[in-house]
């Protein structure tokens, strides 16, 4: 006879079971180690999660282990004038024995109708399974740009985030530099007369030997366009000559290359993202 299976359940993820979590992800993500893992959900641990959201994830759970697990990075955005929640899916995986059961995963994952889901590093494999969850694609390739020989923009001055503009600024976007910069981001502020722009890059190694930075945030990828000249030069002095711009196509007044169905992205729920905005997702937290 066939042992049965014993009893599965989804439930949240505990800081008691980062240990287990961490060994799973291994698991299904073998690049990453275990102690990346545990590094991830520590860095989770650091923050306040909207009420009524997971502070982690969800686990599904068979005889007391885990067998499969999601990573979410639930965040309260500002989306014109109001507030809205977004959570970014990470690093989903489920033990092959236990694929069958992944449907109970996404249930409890993707039940709230007033938040916005994003999946921003889906394997092209996946996408069939993601569009028949009701994702839609935002997003689909990137731009690969080389700024550094674009003319400056007059009056223009690049500096760290840790220091405060003389001109005005968003209160808002100064706390979302910062947060963003503990997590090992560049955050910089661009300052002209009338007021001071944020940005934000994550430090990557593009086919993992050329150095480049990631577009984590900006207010508006036209700003990036007009200041990228002297944006790319500061980043080129820190050894990151290129720079990744999400992108539905060529960007105008940029010299690069568009790659299509690269890095495509998905979203799901009342607020589409916007291009140059992967503030609060495993890009920008976790270096996924």
């Amino acid at each position: 006879m066939e042992r049965p299976v014993p009893a599965i359940r989804c439930r949240q993820i505990a800081e008691g079971d980062f240990a287990a979590v961490a060994a799973l992800l291994n698991r299904g993500f073998p690049n990453h180690t275990r102690q990346f893992w545990c590094d991830a959900l520590q860095q989770l641990a650091h923050r306040a999660a909207p009420a009524g959201l997971p502070q982690y994830g969800y686990l599904l759970e068979s005889g007391g282990a885990p067998v499969g697990a999601i990573l979410m990075i639930c965040s309260t955005m500002r989306d014109g004038d109001r507030a809205a929640t977004r959570c970014n899916l990470s690093s989903w995986y489920v033990e092959p024995a236990f694929r069958a059961y992944a449907p109970l995963l996404v249930s409890h994952t993707l039940g709230r109708r007033d938040v916005t889901y994003t999946n921003v590093s889906a394997a092209p494999h996946t996408w069939p399974i993601i569009e028949a969850q009701g994702f839609s694609r935002y997003c689909d390739g990137i731009f690969i740009a080389l700024s550094t020989f674009k003319r400056a923009a007059d009056n223009v001055r690049i500096f760290d985030a840790a220091r405060t503009p003389s001109a005005s600024f968003d209160p808002a976007e100064r706390a979302l530099l910062l947060r963003h910069a503990e997590h090992g981001c560049i955050s910089l502020w661009c300052e002209t007369a009338e007021r001071a722009y944020p940005f934000v890059f994550r430090p990557r190694l593009a086919r993992r030997m050329i150095p480049c930075a990631q577009l984590i945030y900006c207010a508006d990828v036209g700003d990036f366009v007009r200041f990228a000249g002297p944006i790319g030069r500061t980043l080129a002095w820190r050894g990151k000559p290129f720079v990744i711009v999400d992108s539905n196509g060529a960007i105008p007044g940029l010299f690069g290359i568009y790659c299509p169905g690269s890095m495509a992205k998905y979203f799901k729920g009342p607020q589409r993202p916007r291009l140059g905005d992967l503030a609060d997702t495993e890009y920008a937290l976790l270096g996924v």
